[in-house]
Parts: C-alpha cells; sequence; structure tokens
C-alpha cells in the first residue's frame, strides 16, 4: 500500500463511516461468537496503523504483525507493544498460540493468500477462531484497488473455497455494506467509465472524496445498522464480505 494511503487510513480511521461501519459490524460478530472476557490470546495479521488493535483488547492480550516497519514503530509509539515486523506466510510464534486471529482486509494485497491462510490456520488454538474480511466483486475492481495495491476482489463462493484449502472450519461467509451498495456500486462504475476515457487523478482513492457532519453520521448508522441482521443471516451481495472460521 503506498505511503500516502496507509497516512489517509490513519487519519479517518476513528471518524469516517465506512471505518466506523465495519467496526460495529466486526464486533458484534465477534463478541457472539466468542464471547466476552479478556483471558485469551489474539493477534491481528496486517494491522497497519493499529486502529482495530485496540478494540481487539477487549477479548484478551493483543499481538500484531505488519510488513510496514514505519506503522509497526508508530504503534509502539501509540503503547501497542506486542507489535513485531512481519510477513503473514511466516508467522513467528508456535503452533496453536491463538484463541482468535484477525485478517481485517488483508489477504487482497497478498500473493500467495493460501500460505497466509495456511500459517493462520498453523498458529491458532484447537476450537479457536478466524476473523477476516476482503473486499467484493471483481468487476468492481477499480483504481481505488490497484492504488492500496489489491491483488484481487472475492465473492462467498471463493472466499470459502480459499479458506477450506488452507485447512480451515468455514462457520459463517457473508457480505456486508449491503444497503449501501447500490450506490457504491453506481460511483465506483461511473468512475470506471470516467477513468477509461479521461483518466483521474493519479493515486485518488474512494477515501478522498470525504463525508462530513450528519451525512457522515447517517452513513456510519446505515451501514452499522447491518449487524442486527447479519446476528442471524448472511446477506447474498455487498460490497465487502467477512468469514468466520477455525
Amino acid at each position: 500500500m503506498d505511503a500516502r494511503v496507509y497516512e489517509q487510513f490513519a487519519n479517518l480511521q476513528e471518524n469516517h463511516f465506512w471505518f466506523i461501519g465495519r467496526r460495529n459490524i466486526f464486533f458484534d460478530l465477534l463478541e457472539r461468537q466468542v464471547g466476552k472476557g479478556t483471558d485469551r490470546r489474539v493477534l491481528e495479521v496486517g494491522c497497519g496503523a493499529g486502529g482495530m488493535l485496540k478494540p481487539l483488547h477487549r477479548f484478551g492480550t493483543v499481538h500484531g504483525i505488519d510488513i510496514a516497519t514505519d506503522y509497526v514503530r508508530a504503534c509502539h509509539e501509540h503503547g501497542l507493544a506486542r507489535m513485531l515486523t512481519g510477513s503473514g506466510d511466516a508467522l513467528p510464534f508456535a503452533d496453536g498460540t491463538f484463541d482468535l486471529v484477525a485478517l481485517f482486509d488483508v489477504i487482497e494485497h497478498i500473493p500467495d493468500e493460501r500460505a497466509t491462510l495456511v500459517e493462520v490456520r498453523r498458529v491458532l488454538k484447537p476450537g479457536g477462531t478466524v476473523f477476516l474480511s476482503v473486499p467484493a466483486y471483481q468487476f468492481l475492481y477499480s483504481q481505488n484497488d490497484r492504488v492500496v495495491h489489491h491483488q484481487r476482489r472475492y465473492t462467498a463462493r471463493q472466499l470459502r473455497r480459499r479458506l477450506e484449502a488452507a485447512g480451515l472450519q468455514v462457520k459463517k461467509v457473508s457480505y456486508f455494506n449491503t444497503l449501501l451498495f447500490p450506490l457504491i456500486a453506481a460511483a465506483v462504475l461511473t468512475l470506471k467509465l470516467k477513468d477509461k476515457w479521461f483518466g483521474l487523478p493519479r493515486g485518488e482513492t474512494n477515501l478522498d472524496h470525504e463525508f462530513r457532519g450528519p451525512l457522515n453520521s447517517l452513513l456510519a448508522w446505515l451501514m452499522s445498522s447491518e449487524r442486527h441482521l447479519l446476528r442471524h443471516m448472511s446477506f447474498p451481495f455487498g460490497h465487502s464480505l467477512i468469514a468466520m472460521a477455525g
């Protein structure tokens, strides 16, 4: 991921509706899957600027790993001491170390995601939980994906097969960011046409288009509200995907 994008994520991760919505969805599902309590060992693979590390502490002692040295250093400076520089396909932990392993929008960046998923299975304790999210639908692949170095986007079937091929037992796969999907898809496809015909500003990402004040709050509320349905069902389409496995 480009350095500018890392900085953008770090600046927006607290207040942008997309970050708020995904946090609310992810942690609602996680609390129902693994339960409350701080007696677990938790690993976040690809933790980036560290926006998810502090919320993960509600489940136990949290370790993080990322390939970006600058962001590992920044996490240390913010008191997140159990951060390591490293790659997901060579995790520096013993077999069966963690009760929970999280990969929030990570494997789409990795050329060989199977090697990372096999490593995740190796360090997961028997009965543990893997939680991950990825972007959905290759037809939505756009300049934003290129700038953030996405290798691919997924369908639910593809994600399930990748997890099963790594030896993980899938518990749930669902699309999310579904309520806003018609608007997002229309905007992305319009930008793809504009890019093809006229070009787009170099390095522009989806997060360059900020939503402020009441509109940002409304979008965060709409996206977050999906968690109430996701407790009981899986969505058949959406802009992104989540999966839980063990």
